[in-house]
């Protein structure tokens, strides 16, 4: 077990650099490790490299009244900590991003012991995975499509569409009440934006079409790959891809579709459909949702911090590549 060094250990170590002794005999007399006396000899010297043992005591007492870990935390950080939780839905990682950006510290750790020691349940509830964590592995199945006019397979993808480079799209749709409404979802691979609209006419394929080529028409100049499952319902997808290719584009094809029962083909899409579950759980009349509350929770998700962005948000992230792309042009 570790342990911190003594005045007299100090005082040692003082004395036994003075005779020239090796690190190596200093450790083992003084009774440390050799790389706690190379610490000690890092962090405690002086500014010109001499180890005195009583300023280096003093130092060193001095590090451990600033240590943060021996202090409790300010409460009105972490109430705040806890009400962007429940206010923002916020994973422990991005509220802890988002208030050291503020100069406000507290570690994602100590937002998740308050999460645990609350045995109401009500800080959990606003967690995407409610603390419970479930991974299986899936085998590969061989895709036998049938239902989808000149289906194009995901393995005719270009490669550079690895969810890296800007203009990537993925595409899906949540279903309502004993599958009663739907709400298609879009999102773009490298900055993880979300658009979202409720389909007034269910899953048919023309009208699904038509709602995806308004939603993205504004970045078509931007768009090279939609990838999305096979289901019916995007049996129109030659026309979102006549709608948003370049002008005098021979035969357009955008988008791409993945294996059967091989939905981390398509990961961004299900990562984001898990957030608008949180708003919008599983057997929810989508009679009784508005397109006000929809464009709210597409607002909410797009505003979220994201690691993979830094803890900035999809949306200021997508803007400014927007932004680029119209300079560049």
């Amino acid at each position: 077990m570790y342990h911190q060094l003594t005045s007299q250990q100090r005082s040692q170590i003082f004395a036994l650099l003075q005779r020239k002794t090796s690190r190596k005999e200093i450790a083992l007399i003084v009774g440390c490790s050799q790389s706690t006396l190379c610490r000690e000899l890092k962090r405690n010297s002086t500014a010109k490299g001499n180890y005195l043992w009583d300023k280096a005591h003093d130092k060193a007492m001095e590090r451990r009244k600033r240590t943060t870990a021996n202090h409790a935390k300010d409460p009105a950080i972490v109430w705040e900590a806890l009400d962007l939780l429940k206010e923002e839905d916020w994973s422990p990682e991005q509220i802890s991003a988002d208030m050291k950006c503020r100069g406000k510290f507290i570690s994602h750790e100590l937002i998740y012991r308050h999460i645990r020691a609350d045995e109401s349940g009500e800080l959990a509830a606003h967690c995407r995975h409610k603390m419970k964590y479930n991974r299986h592995g899936r085998p590969d199945r061989t895709t036998k499509v049938k239902n989808i006019p000149e289906r194009v397979s995901i393995h005719e993808r270009p490669a550079e569409a690895d969810g890296k480079r800007f203009g990537d799209w993925e595409m899906d749709t949540i279903v309502g009440k004993d599958g009663k409404g739907a709400i298609v979802t879009l999102t773009e691979r490298s900055t993880n934006m979300v658009l979202m609209e409720r389909l007034p006419q269910g899953k048919h394929p023309e009208p699904l079409a038509k709602v995806v080529i308004r939603l993205l028409f504004p970045y078509r100049k931007t768009i090279r790959s939609i990838t999305t499952d096979n289901g019916s319902e995007f049996c129109a997808h030659k026309m979102i891809s006549k709608a948003l290719a370049p002008k005098g584009t021979k035969n357009p094809n955008l988008v791409f579709f993945a294996d059967s029962y091989s939905s981390w083909q398509k990961g961004s899409i299900e990562n984001a459909n898990k957030l608008i579950r949180q708003y919008i759980p599983k057997g929810t009349d989508f009679s009784t949702l508005t397109d006000a509350f929809i464009r709210k929770i597409q607002q909410k998700i797009n505003r979220r911090p994201r690691k993979k962005l830094n803890f900035d948000s999809p949306k200021n992230v997508f803007f400014r590549q927007i932004a680029n792309f119209a300079l560049a042009s």
